[in-house]
């Protein structure tokens, strides 16, 4: 697996994110989806990175600045076809160290409450991630829920 920086230019890429707000959007209410398209994911604020093994797209994932000391996880996904391979885990600990590398202190992110979502929670808190109070933006929604690690 190689983990690189993307420019989001890819068609594979977009397929993958397009397959990612497909399910957000079929798994939430449509005012509970925070998940970003490729517009939005080509914000000056956001690090975007994919996942490759030769020519496959494996999974993405994307880190958005919030303050100096203040960082989000977002858009992580894996392609279906490569579910249950390490692809999350790979990700997650690349977010986390490009995190630290920026001196980042606190990782947060936003994810679902329904069933869909249990394998990356509980991926996330293997990981120390802990339930928290809304951040940034987001209100108190019982279709998400919010998570957090401190990184210092």
């Amino acid at each position: 697996m190689q983990i690189k920086i993307d420019d989001l230019t890819h068609p594979k890429v977009a397929e993958l994110l397009q397959e990612h707000l497909d399910d957000m959007y079929a798994t939430s209410p449509a005012e509970s989806v925070h998940a970003l398209d490729l517009e939005k994911l080509r914000q000056p604020d956001i690090a975007f990175w994919t996942v490759w093994q030769k020519q496959d797209l494996l999974g993405c994932g994307a880190l958005k600045t919030l303050s100096t000391e203040h960082a989000e996880i977002k858009s992580m996904r894996t392609a279906r076809q490569h579910l249950r391979k390490g692809v999350a885990t790979q990700m997650l600990e690349h977010i986390i160290q490009q995190a630290k590398t920026r001196n980042i202190e606190r990782l947060s992110l936003e994810t679902g409450t329904q069933a869909f979502f249990q394998p990356a929670i509980a991926l996330y808190q293997s990981y120390g991630f802990e339930f928290f109070e809304p951040f940034a933006q987001y209100k108190t929604d019982p279709n998400s829920q919010f998570m957090t690690l401190s990184l210092c």
